[in-house]
């Protein structure tokens, strides 16, 4: 009967310990016009309190405001200065890594 009810009280436990073990990485929005784009380096977008310096992280997805995923030639010609879009980044600061850039428009 002990063991029953000790292996009860664990697994009822075991939930509440991972969440506190593990970590979480809040993802932040910014969106505007680019400005200046390096691939693979740097995007600058003119956003309403003025521009805004975004670096890339190891991998950056590129999408259309519908979800569909850009590939490499596409990302070529259609993401540019004077594009309005948005991206999703980690971090604050100087360490804004972004690893999501979404087109507005289809």
């Amino acid at each position: 009967m002990k063991k029953v009810i000790l292996s009860m009280a664990l697994a009822l436990a075991a939930p509440l310990a991972w969440a506190q073990v593990s970590e979480t990485t809040t993802t932040t929005e910014g969106s505007g016009t680019i400005t200046e784009f390096t691939p693979r380096r740097t995007i600058v977008l003119k956003e309403t309190a003025g521009p805004k310096h975004y670096r890339f992280g190891k991998k950056v997805v590129y999408v259309t405001r519908s979800g569909k995923e850009l590939d490499e030639t596409t990302v070529r010609t259609r993401v540019k200065v004077g594009v309005p879009v948005r991206v999703h980044y980690a971090g604050e600061g100087d360490s804004m890594l972004v690893d999501r850039v979404i087109l507005d428009e289809d």
